[in-house]
């Protein structure tokens, strides 16, 4: 009879307090640092002026990620998405509690997390800086497209209206202004630590620390070389512009619900820019820009709201462009923009184009209703127009895009290459209260003025209502929720930059790098795992040959043995 030993587990020391601790705090260094990271992009945007945090921001995040696996750096990414977009995007939940917000940046920092999980994958690679950048403006490009026609809030380059690196937005526009913030916060990471491994080691060659102080300095040096394409000359004379601010009764959603106190209100202050103007206290516009929503009332179906504008514009005695919400009989609701004048009345219209989801229409209403009962608030969904916009104003050719468009490259864009010679972007914020939403919309047009060298004139219903010129400085500027009408004379230029001649491609030969550097990143894990296979097969074979060589020598007895040797 035989007894089964069970072997008896004997516990080893005690691990030291100040060992778990340290342990703790090693696995916990990265996912801070990621979430930090996220934190000090959203302290680089507007209304701050702390452009530069951006720099700092990537370096950290390139410590975050270099040399780790994808999935740990999809995950890290989501930390940082998270600590970026949750504060920048708080806004959207101003007026409808926070399920909107959370869902929305919970979604946009998955995109974060893609982008993330590419970056680790080719931060082994030499000169991993400059397609960790080019991933990061593909990540980007993708999210300005998917789902719903995108969501490109948040792109880099629209924290950088302050910064250094905006004249590169005349060189390439967004994507290439973004690339270049990026790259410089790579390399500035790549400096630091090549510089460390050197100090550390004495034996690491001035190439790759030349090259990574290449990619922190060629991004400055290019942006300092784009400064003659930033110019505030009138290339096409000057015009003077009035963009009216007419406030809205109160803040919040229920604003719609006081359509005509909303019309009366820019009716009121243009009559008083008119009255000024007859005063001599300010000088008379060629034209006058109203916001969007500035009539509610459709002035096409509603007598009264077509009186009241009239009298309005035959007050001021100058073209005038009138946000409005048109009301067809059947189909989609339109956000259109009229072109009003002082004795014909309206004589053309622009449909907005890229109407904003979950805003102005809803995408699959019934499973929304679910999470979010407000979202019958838009019991009729708006439908997108099909025509560029460009108005002829008193001879000057106006380009339009209607507030969330501005965020978009190629809305902006076809006004331009359609001959406009001044941008206007009409706004609507009242729904987001004093959000710093209307600053983060304000940084976009500055950096559409210098994408296209036009000025641009920000008329908002509450504020903030400004006048760009194309350097991006803003030379008037409304207070929130105050009337106000902001008059200037302002250039008008024809000359198109390189951004604009270009369109599209800087952003793909951007990401045609990133998807070469992925490729190249994937095609050397594949060697190395082959490698790392064949190497265990070859050990292992070798352990196979021993084996057998010996269970021959042990059979044929030790004179074999000696024979052999």
């Amino acid at each position: 009879m035989s007894a089964t030993m069970t072997p008896v587990a004997v516990p080893g020391p005690a691990e030291p307090e100040g060992a778990r601790g340290r342990r703790l705090l090693h696995r916990s260094a990265r996912p801070a640092a990621a979430a930090l990271s996220g934190a000090a992009l959203y302290l680089s945007f507007p209304p701050r002026p702390l452009w530069w945090l951006a720099l700092p921001a990537f370096a950290l995040l390139g410590w975050t990620l270099r040399g780790r696996r994808p999935r740990a750096g999809f995950g890290l990414g989501a930390l940082t998405g998270l600590g970026f977009l949750l504060p920048l995007l708080v806004w959207t939940g101003e007026e409808v509690g926070p399920v909107p917000w959370l869902a929305l940046a919970a979604v946009e920092s998955l995109f974060v997390a893609a982008t993330c999980l590419g970056v680790a994958a080719v931060s082994r690679l030499p000169a991993w800086p400059v397609f960790a950048a080019a991933v990061w403006v593909l990540g980007e490009a993708v999210r300005a497209r998917v789902p719903f026609g995108g969501f490109p809030w948040g792109k880099i380059a629209f924290g950088q209206a302050d910064g250094v690196f905006l004249p590169l937005a005349a060189v390439g526009g967004t994507p290439v202004l973004g690339f270049a913030v990026v790259l410089c916060g790579f390399g500035l990471y790549e400096v630091v630590r090549l510089a460390l491994v050197r100090r550390a080691t004495g034996a690491l060659p001035r190439g790759p620390l030349a090259a990574a102080a290449l990619c922190a300095l060629a991004p400055v040096t290019g942006a300092a070389a784009a400064l003659p394409l930033v110019s505030t000359d009138a290339e096409d004379g000057t015009a003077t512009v009035a963009a009216v601010q007419g406030n809205v009764p109160r803040l919040g959603l229920d604003f719609n619900a006081q359509r005509r106190a909303v019309l009366d209100n820019h009716a009121r202050r243009t009559e008083q820019l008119a009255a000024d103007v007859a005063a001599g206290r300010v000088p008379e516009p060629d034209f006058v820009l109203w916001p969007e929503n500035s009539s509610d009332l459709d002035p096409y179906r509603n007598p009264d709201a077509r009186a009241v504008i009239d009298r309005a514009v035959r007050a001021v005695g100058v073209p005038t462009v009138v946000g409005a919400v048109l009301t067809p009989e059947t189909g989609h609701l339109r956000n259109t923009l009229v072109q009003w004048d002082p004795a014909r009345g309206p004589v053309a219209t622009y449909d907005k184009r890229h109407v904003q989801p979950f805003g102005e229409y809803i995408p699959m209403r019934s499973v929304v209703r679910i999470f979010d009962k407000d979202v019958d608030r838009v019991s009729r969904d708006f439908g997108p127009g099909e025509e560029v916009g460009v108005f002829d104003l008193a001879g000057t050719r106006v380009g339009l895009a209607t507030c969330y468009e501005a965020a978009f490259d190629w809305a902006v864009r076809d006004t331009v290459t359609h001959g406009a010679r001044l941008l206007s972007v009409p706004s609507n914020n009242a729904t987001f209260g004093r959000s710093e939403m209307t600053y983060q919309q304000l940084a976009m047009d500055r950096v559409r003025a210098v994408e296209h060298s036009r000025t641009v004139v920000v008329p908002v219903t509450s504020g903030v209502s400004a006048i760009i010129l194309p350097d991006g400085r803003i030379v008037r500027q409304s207070k929130m929720f105050t009337p106000d009408a902001l008059v200037a004379q302002v250039p008008l230029r024809s000359s198109l930059t390189p951004a604009t001649r270009m369109g599209v491609l800087p952003e793909a030969a951007l990401a045609a790098a990133a998807l070469g550097g992925l490729g190249w990143a994937a095609a050397r894990g594949v060697r190395a795992r082959r490698g790392a296979v064949r190497g265990g097969a070859a050990r292992d074979g070798a352990t196979r040959d021993g084996a057998a060589r010996g269970r021959e020598e042990t059979a044929a007895g030790p004179g074999a043995a000696a024979d052999h040797q």
